[in-house]
């Protein structure tokens, strides 16, 4: 978890929200697939949902820095 964290960080605020959205898209389309009972891998959405908090806390914590420093 650690690593994904400093790649995360690595990103700018712009290449994070594409991610999020990118992510947002792939979680929709595996709830479809749920709901059609054709799921190969039910751990993935999970997976992606932490990853989108994951990124949403790196962009509040870039926005509270560059508050901070102002």
């Amino acid at each position: 978890m650690k690593d994904t964290m400093t790649k995360i960080r690595a990103l700018s605020a712009e290449e994070i929200n594409k991610k999020i959205a990118e992510l947002k898209e792939e979680l929709f389309n595996l709830k479809f697939q749920a709901a059609l009972g054709n799921i190969e891998k039910p751990a993935r959405m999970s997976e992606i949902k932490r990853t989108i908090a994951r990124m949403k806390t790196v962009l509040t914590e870039k926005e509270n820095a560059s508050k901070a420093s102002e």
